[in-house]
């Protein structure tokens, strides 16, 4: 549990502790919109597929039974309609049978929608895409958590949006009251939020801030993009999306299967309220229709009881990973730092108690094949270059293990430089 530790010829000793701890909000000053850059380090993460695996060079041990199966649900489905996908194109909103699960599985949620709410994308992030190209065009402000989701980022620069940063509580995210100071000077088309275990703090809105974003909405006109990747995987409580509670079509909720089932069926869905059609047209001129066999499969896959089945266990897989993680942090970095433990998602946010530039430790670890996730990724302002995200999808054992005890040589050769 990391509470204690051993010097070897010395005896046994009360670890030092890095306490979580609620953090304030870090910018209650309200930055003007403007357009974004997004850091070229995003792109040198992406390109080493590795945003949630500090080692990589590690590999995979765990042989995965859900995977397995899901690609035995998959496998039937290519076969049993291969001349049929092969010849036409399927529904552009996507299969009847998975929009008819993913609507199902909604309701343990207190989510109420029909199939035909539904639009199957390729991926939560052109969900996000889809909502906002529908939303906004060209010049528009939206307001983001900060820190934020980097792909939110990106998109605002691809779509030439001007954005405001709403600062966030690192355990119960964003802040409401500064949203609605910002609503009172500028005008605010969407807002983005990640309400559920966001990345890359973890945070949870309790259900009066999700209440306060929804009436904010109806009061101002300006539609909530919900982001529910992470929706489904809470440990101990599966908390409603912003979408329960929204009566008046203010909210679109996007999502997809990437961090609860698999990065590589590259399938999502956008419930996309008012914005409905206008959803479809974008999907049809960008992407046409998505992947009949994996949609077939995958509403076979959930059908048949083996999605609910798969998700109890890897819920409680990740809290245990989460727990060894802290552990390990705790037991082997001997420097000052505070942590998140969030009660869901795949990520605690670090705040380094130092001035340690943590790009330069990204840039220092890369050369030992350690990945590291540096606060300035999820943002735009300097508020958070003495942070780390980090994962706990793979488990803290042996090289991973080991990268962490590479973290504390590389931080305390940069606090000796610094001397």
């Amino acid at each position: 549990m990391g509470l204690i530790h051993a010097k070897p010829r010395s005896g046994y000793y009360v670890a030092k502790q890095a306490t979580a701890k609620v953090s304030e909000f870090t910018q209650p000053q309200i930055a003007a919109p403007s357009l974004i850059q997004v850091p070229d380090i995003f792109l040198d993460i992406m390109r080493l597929s590795a945003a949630f695996d500090i080692y990589p060079k590690a590999g995979i041990e765990i042989d995965n039974q859900s995977i397995q199966l899901l690609h035995r649900h998959i496998n039937r489905a290519m076969r049993q309609h291969a001349s049929k996908n092969a010849l036409y194109y399927g529904d552009p909103t996507g299969d009847p049978a998975l929009k008819k699960q993913i609507a199902q599985h909604y309701r343990a949620r207190n989510v109420i929608i029909e199939p035909e709410d539904i639009c199957i994308t390729a991926g939560c992030q052109n969900s996000l895409f889809l909502a906002l190209s529908s939303v906004c065009q060209t010049g528009d402000t939206i307001a983001i958590e900060s820190p934020a989701f980097y792909g939110v980022l990106q998109l605002a620069q691809s779509l030439g949006l001007r954005v405001i940063e709403i600062s966030a509580s690192a355990t119960q995210g964003m802040d409401t009251d500064i949203l609605q100071s910002a609503l009172e000077i500028w005008p605010i088309k969407a807002c983005i939020v990640t309400s559920n275990f966001a990345t890359p703090t973890g945070a949870c809105m309790p259900a009066k801030a999700k209440q306060s974003l929804v009436d904010l909405a109806k009061e101002h006109d300006f539609t909530i993009i919900e982001d529910d990747i992470y929706g489904d995987l809470g440990f101990h409580v599966l908390p409603e999306p912003v979408k329960a509670i929204d009566r008046d079509e203010h909210t679109i909720l996007c999502s997809s299967f990437s961090k609860s089932l698999s990065r590589d069926l590259r399938i999502g869905w956008v419930i996309g309220a008012k914005y409905h059609q206008q959803i479809i047209h974008h999907k049809l001129v960008h992407h046409l229709s998505s992947n009949q066999a994996l949609q077939q499969g995958l509403a076979s896959f959930i059908a048949n009881g083996d999605f609910r089945r798969h998700l109890l266990q890897y819920r409680q897989q990740l809290k245990k990973q989460r727990d060894a993680l802290i552990a390990a942090i705790n037991q082997y970095w001997q420097f000052s730092f505070s942590y998140t433990v969030p009660d869901g998602g795949l990520a605690i946010w670090i705040k380094l108690d130092e001035p340690i530039d943590t790009v330069e430790l990204y840039k220092r670890a890369l050369k030992q094949d350690i990945v590291l996730t540096p606060g300035a990724l999820f943002s735009t302002s300097q508020s958070y270059q003495n942070c780390l995200r980090l994962s706990f999808v793979h488990p803290i054992e042996g090289a991973r293990k080991q990268a962490l005890t590479m973290v504390n040589r590389l931080v305390f050769e940069m606090k000796k430089r610094a001397i």
